[in-house]
């Protein structure tokens, strides 16, 4: 096969080859096999044409299908992003289920609890209640300043005590317009006199007094059916021990109409005795009584025996009270002695030119000690 035989669109068959044997190709049959290329030339075209038409389409899906892969490889990215700073957030959202099942329990428990505490509460004492309301009450300092180590209970109403700093003063007048103006004025020029040794002026201030009272208290009480109050108690030389022995041993006794002693507790505030015993009854049959002859050290005393009333304060509310005729006064430097210093600021508010009146009261603290101011009701 020659170069331009290879070259040909058109192959045609070994036999109609002019070359080939004596077989020789007419013209109506040369016309024929061409006719019949065309067509298949023009089938070949209209495919080619339907290919690049499919070519053309399936390079748009690509890329179409390339932006969403970008949108979802971002959108993956973001959300992987995500997952890492919400991890934290889910650790602790786990703590918190798992700290929430404890809570759960603890409730179902305490639940459990109150309907035993229910139940049992309905086999108590009658409880008696202290009536809520309390009335408005008009506190003033009367003028006793203690030591603050030695106060060892916190007395409610209608006596307050509240700690006074050192470098402190209060005072109290007469009239509550004198205290007013003595607080509008604010800031004070004292005039130290020349007969206490030192001259010039002391500059002090004046600010009210605020003290939290009691608003509503409710006290629940319950008689005790195993304990008696021993009270009438003679002062005797014996230590604590001793008398509590020998009200034990005599309580002790069932010629006596005692029993077995579980406790016994001195009441230092009061000086009566309380003593519990282990078995129920025995308490009622000797409050009946109600006095008993003691026989303490070689002589006898009489004792009174009452029940013993446990109280507890189940509900207090306070509010805020201003003291109307109390004025407290900051300040104060150690430049003068004690006593000095309570007379100069006592003549120098008692002056009506310095927008003072009579003072009722005044306690003053020096720098560095520590005071107790108590407060009382005024019944003015």
């Amino acid at each position: 096969m020659t170069d331009s035989e290879e070259e040909s669109f058109v192959h045609l068959p070994e036999e109609f080859k002019l070359g080939n044997s004596a077989l020789v190709m007419t013209p109506k049959c040369l016309q024929q096999e061409i006719e019949k290329y065309k067509e298949r030339c023009q089938v070949l075209e209209q495919d080619r044409r339907e290919l690049g038409t499919a070519k053309e389409a399936a390079e748009d899906k690509t890329r179409v299908f390339q932006r969403e892969a970008e949108l979802l490889r971002g959108k993956l990215e973001r959300e992987k992003s995500l997952s890492r700073e919400l991890e934290p957030s889910y650790q602790e959202l786990c703590l918190a289920k798992e700290e929430r099942g404890k809570l759960l329990q603890e409730k179902q428990k305490l639940e459990k609890e109150l309907e035993e505490l229910e139940a049992r509460r309905e086999a108590w004492e009658k409880q008696v209640k202290v009536p809520p309301s309390l009335p408005d009450r008009k506190m003033l300092f009367t003028g006793h300043v203690t030591e603050a180590e030695d106060v060892n209970a916190l007395v409610v109403a209608p006596r307050v005590q509240q700690a006074l700093p050192g470098g402190s003063a209060l005072l109290t007048f007469e009239e509550p317009e004198v205290a007013q103006r003595i607080l509008e004025m604010k800031w004070h020029e004292v005039k130290l006199d020349e007969s206490t040794g030192c001259e010039g002026q002391l500059r002090v201030q004046a600010e009210p007094v605020e003290l939290l009272l009691p608003s509503a208290l409710e006290i629940e009480m319950k008689l005790s059916d195993r304990c008696i109050l021993l009270s009438s108690l003679p002062r005797l030389d014996l230590s604590e021990e001793q008398l509590l022995d020998k009200l034990e041993i005599f309580f002790s006794k069932k010629k006596n109409g005692g029993s077995e002693v579980e406790q016994r507790e001195l009441l230092r505030d009061s000086g009566h005795v309380v003593l519990t015993f282990v078995h129920n009854g025995v308490a009622e049959q000797l409050a009946k009584k109600g006095r008993f002859q003691v026989p303490i050290g070689k002589q006898t005393y009489e004792l009174k025996v009452t029940p013993y009333i446990r109280g507890q304060i189940t509900d207090l509310q306070v509010r805020p009270s201003v003291c109307a005729k109390t004025v407290l006064l900051s300040g104060i430097s150690d430049i003068l002695d004690e006593e000095s210093m309570r007379d100069t600021l006592e003549i120098h508010f008692q002056k009506p030119s310095q927008g003072g009146g009579e003072v009722d009261a005044l306690g003053y603290v020096p720098v560095g000690k520590q005071g107790l101011a108590v407060f009382e009701e005024d019944t003015d």
